[in-house]
């Protein structure tokens, strides 16, 4: 039987205005030139998406109005993605969320869609308005400020942007603000979000690719984890068609595990309880050898709880896991050990 491949997704964030929807715009053109089907997932405050108008009409768009899915309908994120994705089957997913958006709970949205189909959440790229950072980060005060701080802290990628309207020496200051908040990310300086293209492609691909994409980007991290987020995970490793890599700084991070078969729940329920401190949330649907029905789980800060399920629809067997410097090569290893493997 053959197996159902993961969609890539790519969560693109930042501050308002800062160039979140060029740097989409470019990079739909980047996939469609190779021949791959992207599609796009936008959300705005306001009951008008005009930053959906930028997008050409063969790009399958899903609009999420009227509120930020960080809040209001964050509840909704898994359930758009699923839809999306089984009506226009792409390749890719985008996702941009409202420059007034704190990207901490539309993070956990993600990871939530995993639960009802394959996702891969393979990047979180916070676009920064160079100019507007070192104007705020002068009055380090209120909560544009704070959200600004949250956007640099859970990204897997940072795009200084508008980096022609600063002068030099204040770009290195940035840089170093930049770097405090978020050491592991990789910062890309760009002039209206002029990137090479190629690194989702880097992002997308195997252990040895990944690392090219740290060194392509002039950093001396591996390929990034996302910084010292309050809550929610970023970077994910699946099972299935992705190997598990090494990060020189192992920070906030999400790790996505498919099931290929059922396991015994003493045994799960035991590798559950014996999880390290570091890994602070995990929830997914298992479906076990002693037991006819499936179960959605839940963890959280050393407390578990199972509730049996009656899906209407066939689920992936999943498991995901958020917390902050654990093992994943070890996890991985004992969850496949659970399968027989």
């Amino acid at each position: 039987m053959k197996e159902e491949r993961s969609v890539p997704v790519h969560i693109l964030t930042g501050f308002l205005g800062s160039g979140k929807t060029t740097l989409l715009t470019r990079a739909l053109d980047y996939y469609k030139l190779s021949g791959r089907k992207p599609a796009v997932l936008m959300n705005e405050l306001g009951d008008v998406n005009l930053d959906g108008m930028l997008v050409d009409e063969d790009v399958p768009m899903t609009e999420m109005l009227g509120g930020c899915i960080c809040c209001t309908i964050r509840g909704d994120l898994g359930m758009e993605l699923k839809q999306l994705i089984e009506e226009h089957q792409p390749d890719v997913v985008f996702v941009e969320c409202t420059g007034a958006a704190n990207p901490i709970e539309m993070l956990d949205g993600v990871t939530d869609a995993s639960l009802l189909t394959k996702v891969e959440l393979k990047s979180v790229i916070t676009v920064v308005d160079a100019a507007q950072l070192s104007e705020r980060s002068h009055s380090p005060r209120g909560k544009t400020y704070r959200l600004m701080q949250d956007q640099i802290r859970c990204a897997t990628h940072i795009l200084l942007n508008k980096t022609d309207l600063v002068p030099p020496a204040e770009l290195v200051r940035l840089d170093t603000l930049i770097r405090e908040l978020n050491p592991a990310a990789p910062i890309l300086p760009t002039v209206r979000c002029e990137i090479d293209l190629s690194l989702f492609d880097r992002l997308e691909g195997g252990v040895a690719e990944r690392h090219q994409a740290a060194s392509a980007c002039g950093c001396g991290h591996e390929h990034a984890e996302p910084g010292a987020c309050s809550t929610g995970g970023h970077d994910h490793d699946h099972e299935h068609g992705s190997d598990a890599h090494h990060h020189s700084h192992e920070h906030v991070m999400v790790y996505t595990h498919y099931f290929a078969r059922p396991v015994d729940s003493e045994q799960f329920e035991a590798l559950i309880g014996r999880l390290p401190q570091e890994i602070y949330r995990a929830k997914g649907i298992l479906r076990f050898t002693d037991t006819v029905s499936p179960f959605l789980f839940q963890y959280a800060y050393r407390e578990m709880d199972f509730v049996k399920i009656a899906p209407k629809e066939e689920l992936p067997s999943v498991a995901v896991f958020i917390g902050e410097h654990f093992d994943r090569t070890s996890l991985k290893a004992e969850l496949a050990a659970l399968e027989g493997r």
